[in-house]
């Protein structure tokens, strides 16, 4: 029944939404047909202004850069209503170009040197009016089919009336057939002109498919960043918690187990080994929770820099490794984490995969780039194709727009080159 009642609703109201379709897009083109004309009013402009009478060639040429100075001075506004149009009637959104900066004539130069202004001009000078045409061709149809109606109608109501109009069955059925014609017709017609303007108003009047383009890359960098900050900001909250609260915490639990093991010397075996191992245990959880924290966020990074952040890496890797950092202005607290996180992957993969006996990490600041490099004197053929630890490495550079390469010839050495971006 319920699908039985949804049907009949739809079949009810299917006539109404055509309805709806031809009224609104009858009166989109109808309203576009003053607004796509006025440029080409402006341009006429000079040519029928009172007593301009064309005699010289300099005359011809001061009445044309006239229209045009008239019709680059209503472009704006003619830009700005027929956006509203497309919004308000279609619910088409155009995007609004950006706007020159700077003195008056600056913005002028750089409004006439724009190819949003000509694409606006094109709109504007040929195929606004173009539109326009077929918006009077469809205002006439409309009219023609009110006529013939209005005409048919008197005729029948008012018989004295009917020489105006003959009654006979031929002329009547030509009648007919030329008032169905019409209303197929005529919101066939504005419904074309609809698609064609819309079309037409996208690609001209807003900005062009690069400028569009070169925003979303834009927005979609600004967002890249936000969430590569936030979620280095939230690595610090967590690792901030870990280390006030858990690390605490289990730094107590160890410390009591020790000072019971260490005075507690008349228990039964059993229980002293049960301390013994607990003891053991919140040592080694304490261990785990302090490279986790380490892993998440160093404190030492955030207090003392990438210098000592670097330097307590190399201290706690399995071969010597020589430090050197140049430079004393700060990168940010996101690329300093990515040049840590990088730096301590890399020293992981030296140490598993590389066979090494040693290794040199040089940083430097040149301009607004970090530069890092890891060179070690392992047996070389690292390949990012071959593993997933340099890809990932490759990818957390990227996140702040920076750059990897890896140098690995069979033999060795290697030298890996990480390059990021970072304010001043």
């Amino acid at each position: 029944m319920a699908t039985l009642a949804a049907r009949r609703r739809r079949a009810v109201l299917a006539p109404l939404r055509l309805l709806a379709i031809i009224v609104r897009d009858t009166t989109f083109v109808i309203a576009g047909v003053p607004v796509q004309l006025a440029a080409l009013a402006a341009l006429a402009v000079p040519w029928v202004m009172p007593y301009f009478v064309v005699i010289q060639l300099w005359q011809v040429a001061v009445a044309v850069l006239a229209g045009l100075a008239l019709v680059l001075l209503v472009r704006v506004p003619l830009t700005a209503i027929q956006r509203h149009r497309f919004w308000s009637l279609l619910g088409i959104e155009i995007g609004k170009p950006a706007a020159a900066q700077g003195p008056l004539r600056h913005r002028l130069i750089s409004a006439a040197r724009s190819e949003t202004t000509w694409r606006q001009l094109g709109y504007h000078l040929v195929v606004g009016p173009a539109i326009a045409l077929g918006g009077m061709l469809t205002l006439a149809l409309w009219a023609a089919a009110a006529g013939l109606a209005t005409i048919n109608g008197w005729a029948h109501l008012f018989p004295p009336l009917a020489h105006l109009k003959p009654l006979h069955s031929k002329a009547l059925t030509l009648d007919i057939v030329a008032e169905v014609l019409l209303l197929l017709m005529t919101p066939a017609l504005a419904a074309a002109l609809t698609w064609l303007d819309s079309h037409a108003g996208r690609l001209l009047l807003g900005p062009s498919r690069a400028v569009e383009l070169e925003r979303r890359v834009e927005s979609l960098a600004e967002s890249r960043a936000g969430v590569v900050d936030a979620a280095d900001a939230e690595r610090r909250r967590i690792e901030r918690d870990l280390h006030d609260g858990a690390q605490q915490r289990l730094v107590s639990l160890a410390m009591n187990l020790g000072l019971a093991r260490a005075t507690l010397t008349d228990v039964p075996e059993p229980a002293m080994q049960v301390i013994v191992e607990a003891h053991e245990e919140a040592k080694e959880a304490l261990a785990e929770l302090r490279n986790l924290v380490r892993g998440l966020h160093p404190a030492v990074l955030e207090d003392r820099g990438l210098d000592a952040a670097l330097s307590g890496i190399a201290a706690r890797a399995p071969l010597p490794v020589r430090v050197q950092v140049a430079g004393a202005d700060r990168a940010s607290p996101t690329v300093e984490a990515v040049a840590y996180f990088v730096v301590s992957e890399c020293l992981t993969n030296i140490a598993r995969h590389s066979a090494a006996t040693k290794a040199e990490i040089d940083v430097k600041r040149t301009g607004d780039v970090l530069v890092i490099r890891v060179t070690d004197n392992g047996i070389g053929g690292a390949d990012p194709v071959r593993g997933t630890g340099l890809a990932s490495l490759a990818r957390r550079a990227g996140s702040v727009d920076g750059s990897l390469h890896i140098d690995s010839p069979a033999g060795g050495p290697t030298v890996v080159t990480v390059e990021l971006p970072c304010a001043l």
